[in-house]
């Protein structure tokens, strides 16, 4: 008999692409992962994974395999949630894109507790992706995420925020509210591994034939800010990342934007949820919209 447990390093493999990372989703160590898929492999009696230095793919056991797995954490939770839905306190399942301003956050999670003291919330953070397969899942409620085109019945509309370059506060370019790529031919370049925008901003430099030197890369996005805040370099963020270490420029002919949405269960609620739900929904149309 496989154990659940088994079943979600693999799942969290798959979704985030290599070790490291499902490990943290797991909230276990790397080797403490990489025993439990070679456990299940071998219950399993086939590899699951293809293993290079960076990611790993699946097999045709593996692939096959998968929508199995998925279904059986999907009953599950379903099942958890029918005892859930028992309990007297209500419990909020949050999923939050892993590229929203960290202090923004707590801010908002600080308020929403005063404002539902008697909810219990479960917090998981996760990429565009990994946001939209828990909501499949049903392994959360609500995600507060970006709003796509694939997306637009579920998605609640918060706000839209544009992309601004920052760097530190005493740089010899402040005083300046916009800049050119070539502005920043001479600039050391921090990247945001998990940024939205990325591509586009490779793009805007190469189409300029403005190649900055990179010296940091980064998943961790408070991280980045607190390197370009130490100096080490300029980085692209969203512009409710800016905060007093920092300066912010608009990038000339960088047009790019972002919109944070709400996206609702793909299920329906327990009536005693419904209630619970629509608050929510307010509070955080309210708390993201100012």
């Amino acid at each position: 008999m496989i154990d659940l447990y088994l079943l979600r390093y693999f799942i969290a493999v798959v979704e985030t692409g290599n070790f490291t990372r499902a490990a943290e989703r797991a909230f276990v160590t790397q080797p403490t992962l990489s025993a439990g898929i070679k456990k299940l492999e071998s219950q399993i009696g086939q590899p699951l994974f293809e293993r290079t230095n960076r990611r790993v793919f699946l097999t045709d056991a593996g692939t096959r395999f998968l929508p199995r797995a998925k279904a059986i954490m999907h009953e599950c939770n379903l099942a958890m949630q029918a005892i859930e839905g028992s309990e007297d306190k209500p419990v909020l399942r949050l999923g939050l894109l892993i590229t929203l301003a960290h202090r923004r956050v707590g801010e908002f999670l600080l308020e929403y507790k005063k404002f539902e003291p008697d909810i219990t919330i479960e917090v998981f953070d996760g990429t565009e992706q990994e946001l939209l397969n828990r909501l499949d899942e049903r392994s959360i409620d609500y995600a507060l995420s970006l709003k796509r085109s694939d997306n637009l019945e579920e998605a609640i509309p918060l706000r839209r925020e544009n992309y601004v370059f920052i760097l530190p506060k005493e740089h010899t370019l402040n005083g300046r509210s916009e800049l050119s790529a070539s502005d920043l031919r001479e600039e050391n370049m921090i990247v945001r591994s998990r940024c939205e925008v990325l591509s586009e901003t490779s793009r805007y430099f190469t189409d300029s034939n403005i190649r900055p030197r990179l010296v940091y890369r980064t998943a961790n996005d408070a991280r980045a800010v607190a390197m370009v805040a130490a100096g080490l370099g300029g980085t692209l963020v969203p512009e409710s990342f800016v905060d007093d270490r920092v300066t912010a420029f608009d990038l000339t002919g960088f047009n790019n934007s972002r919109e944070l949405a709400l996206l609702r269960p793909r299920y329906q609620l327990a009536d005693k949820s419904q209630e619970v739900a629509a608050r929510l929904e307010r509070f955080t149309t309210e708390f993201w919209g100012n």
